[in-house]
């Protein structure tokens, strides 16, 4: 996979667990990194931004620096620590919004992340880079069944709380304790069927009015602040 961006390549090079092969950077992202580069054996190529901009796409903002890197190994719900908070995605299909939700899950101390298999953007590219290196910072475990998933962390004494725009009871209303999974589903959609069957709750995200709709990474970052605060 390729990996670009400051933060997602010092993440990916930081992370031991993360295989790497090659690096292209530029004089100054290759200054930048120089240390972790050097720990990891690397010899970078030398580029000018325009030929990162060939490879990538004149719209991406590699900011320097393009890392070829392997996958991290598959983990399954066993290997999560649920001692916390989770957060749950159910078919979020936005690598922009899975990445920046990503990014507030490690911001507020959030144990994991679980998503789909099927119906989730690959985890690396644009992804990792609107993580700014969350993805080698937060456990991901991706199932190939949301609903027996929730079910398993509920047998597991996980509280699975669910976020609907409809939901009558408001969130910030509701008791949270540890261990908990803060469950979102995509933009429109919202939670599909089987996924509310599995929540114990659902609640809302108060706003001030019928046009203040939140995208689902906003409503992650919501979510994720309401349960640091109410569980520490």
């Amino acid at each position: 996979m390729q990996l670009f961006g400051i933060h997602a390549v010092e993440a990916a090079l930081a992370n031991d667990r993360r295989p790497v092969y090659a690096i292209q950077a530029t004089e100054n992202a290759a200054h930048k990194l120089a240390p972790l580069i050097a720990k990891r054996g690397l010899d970078p190529e030398r580029v000018l931004p325009k030929a990162l901009d060939r490879q990538l796409g004149a719209d991406t903002v590699h900011q320097g620096v393009l890392l070829e890197a392997g996958p991290l190994d598959s983990l399954n719900l066993d290997d999560l620590d649920l001692s916390g908070t989770i957060l749950v995605l159910d078919q979020v299909t936005d690598p922009h919004n899975v990445g920046a939700a990503l990014r507030s899950a490690a911001a507020f101390g959030a144990k994991g992340l679980v998503m789909t298999q099927r119906h989730s953007p690959p985890l690396g590219g644009v992804l990792a880079k609107s993580a700014s290196g969350a993805l080698d910072l937060v456990p991901i475990v991706q199932v190939r069944n949301l609903a027996e998933g929730l079910a398993e962390l509920g047998e597991r004494g996980v509280s699975r709380l669910g976020l609907a725009e409809e939901a009558e009871t408001a969130l910030e209303d509701v008791p949270l304790t540890n261990p908990l999974a803060l469950v979102l589903g995509a933009e429109g959609r919202g939670l599909r069927q089987l996924t509310r069957e599995r929540c114990d709750v659902l609640c809302r995200i108060s706003t001030a009015s019928a046009l203040a709709s939140l995208n689902v990474s906003n409503a992650a970052a919501i979510a994720l602040h309401w349960a640091r605060v109410k569980t520490a």
